[in-house]
């Protein structure tokens, strides 16, 4: 009888510098150290964020690296000191990969702005691999009626979109503005009518309408062909506008369109600036704010209200030999709308 051989090595994409593009190559299956799991990479989310990694324009990147923080998997190995995963169970990682524990708002609860986060694909090897290691703190269990594939979106993309949301300060009924229809904003529209809002969905041209209303939008407004902040006023003004495409330029537009005590929350990351005359934030007591993701906790309580009120990504898969093609498509911003990786 033939015995077995164990596999020790797997395939990863990685990027062995700013602007060289993804490589397919073999490496070892890595062993985790003291309070670190390996997750055996069932799929990974290609998100816009990556290109920091690709492009070189996070600070600091050490290459070669494997990029992808939207990973679903299974816990196929745990490290010493690890006692609340066991082998076998369904695990994900998103955007906040771990955090230090002890600096001023760690110490308060505020793990989100950890001053030394530690972020997947970026601060370490991401999910573009087979197998990866995460600290323990970063996992986030996953629930048994969502697939993988439908729940790498979420890791990142759906929990910024969510959490924002609700996070906010708006209440139900209050007009809820989402400025983009794409790999945000189309799950923004559904968290948001889930949730309760009226929803306004902010897009260029009229492509879109149809998909928004079908997603739950109350009232679709093509800023192509009207003034979308004055088409908001006439709403009544909206309590939140979540900008969702990285434009500085139409997120700037829109803030005319903010009523009493209104929000502009920013997730669509983009280096140009917002601009804002003083007196459009003093009239009405309105503010802008940025936001980027949330905790493990954050993400678990993401992954349930997707499963309680049916939010799903629309999503194209590539298989991992074809991750430069998969990240390609994301850039084109002709995807429809989500790119996820399969092993």
């Amino acid at each position: 009888m033939a015995t077995a051989v164990a596999v020790t090595t797997m395939k990863a994409a990685q990027v062995t510098g700013a602007g060289a593009g993804i490589e397919i190559v073999e490496r070892e299956i890595p062993d985790p150290g003291y309070g670190e799991v390996r997750i055996k990479v069932n799929a990974c989310g290609v998100c816009h964020s990556d290109a920091f990694v690709v492009e070189g324009s996070w600070p600091g990147i050490p290459y070669p690296r494997v990029p992808g923080h939207e990973l679903a998997g299974t816990v196929d190995a745990v490290g010493s000191g690890v006692e609340e995963w066991r082998k076998g169970q369904r695990a994900g990682v998103g955007w906040h990969g771990g955090h230090d524990g002890t600096c001023p708002e760690c110490r308060r609860g505020d793990f989100r702005n950890c001053r030394n986060e530690k972020i997947a694909g970026i601060s370490y090897d991401g999910g573009y691999q087979e197998y990866m290691i995460a600290p323990s703190e970063a996992l986030v269990p996953i629930p048994d009626s969502l697939g993988d594939i439908e729940v790498a979106p979420l890791l990142c993309a759906g929990i910024t979109t969510y959490n924002a949301l609700r996070r906010a300060g708006a209440f139900p009924g209050d007009l809820v503005a989402i400025q983009g229809v794409g790999g945000l904003g189309h799950l923004g529209i559904q968290f948001a009518n889930r949730s309760g809002y009226r929803v306004a969905a902010v897009g260029r041209g009229t492509q879109n309408e149809p998909l928004a209303m079908k997603l739950g939008a109350d009232v679709y407004i093509d800023s192509k062909a009207k003034n979308a902040a004055a088409e908001l006023q006439k709403l009544g003004g909206a309590r939140v506008i979540l900008a969702t495409a990285p434009n500085s330029k139409a997120m700037s537009e829109l803030i005319g369109g903010l009523g009493p005590n209104g929000k502009l929350i920013a997730i669509g990351a983009t280096f140009d600036p917002i601009e804002v005359a003083p007196v459009q934030l003093i009239v009405g007591s309105k503010s802008i704010q940025g936001w980027a993701a949330g905790t493990p906790a954050d993400t678990e309580d993401t992954l349930r209200f997707a499963e309680l009120r049916g939010v799903r990504a629309m999503i194209e898969t590539y298989p991992l030999d074809k991750a430069a093609e998969a990240y390609a498509r994301m850039m084109s911003g002709e995807a429809q709308f989500r790119v996820v990786l399969t092993m």
